[in-house]
């Protein structure tokens, strides 16, 4: 029988036995985080402040970059995203799906995103997309599950259509509807294909398939005369209370991980001494402990970052932290992605750009998604590589026109694409002399 895995779900090369943690705890695990996602916002907004800024979230444009902060209030912002997530677990258990590495970087990016761009509306047409697309290639949807929730980064396509269109009612509800369940009827073939221009460099391969649709889509609105406009919603101010936040959030899940595994340290060591080349899934490799722990310390390198240079806090800084953490079940770990990281701060050195403006902040995080790069050929490659795409991901966006949430993910799959061929080119030059 052929292998119904995915370059999103399936595991790369041999991995060491690693103590094995049950679906239904790491989905438990995963919904606490939501769940005080949930009570963190009851806790800094009352329940109107919430219930408005809910409707005013579920109704904005989501383009980038809507920072839901600033468009419903932080409470709204970290209820939403902690409901998102509750009911991506609830879909996850309902349909049985494996809960591996992968899945948790799909929910982890429902909730870093859930505070900009997804919401508790415009996810769902997508999903439903790619159940439809799992029933006519009859395959359970468990099996492309992960592929729905990652596909749901051109979830802004949809609300374009609903809130900012001069379209009638009637035609722009129909219309919103049936593009998004084309679009997650589609990209699951296409993650597929593009998957093997990068050879599994690029972590967010979701990001790059978005990408190239969203670029179709965009010229198609274009082309009608709908050209969408750019959008920047930024907050700042909240950095005490959003760092304290996130504190407790990585002190606890650090804490977590060794209470669940008392060897967790050695699974730490065979999790670092992966390339990170997807796919990798960290919890077959280290065990579940041991990813809670990496994720943990990934996700306070992230925030360590974001406060040396001067950055803001807010719902797409915080959005990005929580997708170099849920990344770290999936292919990113410090000795992998920090590369990444220096080589965006020295290309931001070299340009006139200030490390804290938000579009080169954001590079600097997302684009952790080349990690792979530094893990397979080192250090010098991983810094060229985050070099590039400190400028790679500022042009970019405008193809798309914001539609995509993934847009790091769409300039890393390029940067990867050109960059990787040529590596390889030079070492085996290298070898042969």
């Amino acid at each position: 029988m052929p292998s119904t895995e995915t370059p999103d779900d399936a595991t790369h090369g041999p991995t060491r036995p690693a103590r094995e943690t049950s679906d239904r705890l790491i989905l438990l695990v995963i919904s606490g985080y939501a769940a005080l996602f949930v009570v963190f916002g009851f806790l800094v907004s009352s329940p109107t402040e919430i219930g408005e800024g809910l409707v005013a979230i579920t109704t904005s444009r989501d383009t980038l970059l809507s920072d839901y902060f600033g468009v419903g209030g932080v409470g709204a912002g970290f209820v939403n995203a902690g409901l998102l997530t509750l009911s991506g677990c609830l879909v996850y258990s309902l349909v049985g799906a494996r809960i591996t590495g992968a899945a948790v970087a799909a929910l982890f990016l429902l909730l870093g995103f859930g505070l900009f761009g997804k919401n508790l509306l415009n996810i769902w047409f997508i999903v439903l997309g790619v159940a439809l697309y799992a029933r006519f290639k009859g395959q359970p949807f468990a099996t492309h599950i992960n592929a729905a929730f990652f596909g749901v980064a051109l979830a802004p396509v949809t609300s374009e259509i609903l809130f900012s269109s001069l379209l009638p009612v009637g035609i722009a509800v129909p219309l919103g509807i049936g593009t998004g369940v084309l679009i997650g009827f589609i990209l699951p073939p296409v993650a597929a294909q593009v998957f093997k221009a990068h050879m599994g460099f690029a972590l967010y391969n979701m990001g790059f398939a978005a990408g190239l649709v969203g670029v179709l889509i965009v010229a198609l609105f274009k082309s009608y005369g709908f050209v969408p406009d750019p959008v920047l919603v930024w907050t700042s101010g909240n950095n005490a209370l959003l760092g304290g936040f996130l504190g407790i959030v990585l002190a606890t899940m650090l804490a977590i991980g060794i209470l669940l595994d008392r060897e967790a340290p050695s699974g730490l060591q065979r999790i670092m001494r992966e390339s990170g080349q997807a796919p990798s899934d960290f919890i077959a490799i280290g065990g579940f402990g041991a990813t809670l722990v990496n994720m943990a310390l990934s996700g306070a390198i992230g925030l360590a970052y974001v406060l040396a240079v001067g950055g803001d806090l807010n719902g797409p800084v915080i959005g990005a932290i929580l997708s170099i953490m849920g990344f770290a079940a999936f292919g990113k770990h410090p000795n992998n992605f920090v590369p990444i990281i220096i080589g965006v701060f020295l290309g931001s050195l070299a340009k006139p750009w200030h490390l804290a403006d938000p579009s080169i902040l954001l590079v600097a995080l997302f684009g952790t998604n080349l990690a792979p790069i530094a893990g397979r050929f080192g250090w010098g490659w991983g810094i060229a590589a985050g070099f590039l795409h400190s400028s790679t991901a500022l042009s970019v966006g405008v193809v798309h026109g914001g539609l995509n949430l993934y847009n790091n993910g769409f300039a890393a799959g390029i940067v990867a694409a050109v960059l990787v061929p040529i590596i390889v080119a030079i070492q085996s030059d290298r070898a042969r002399v």
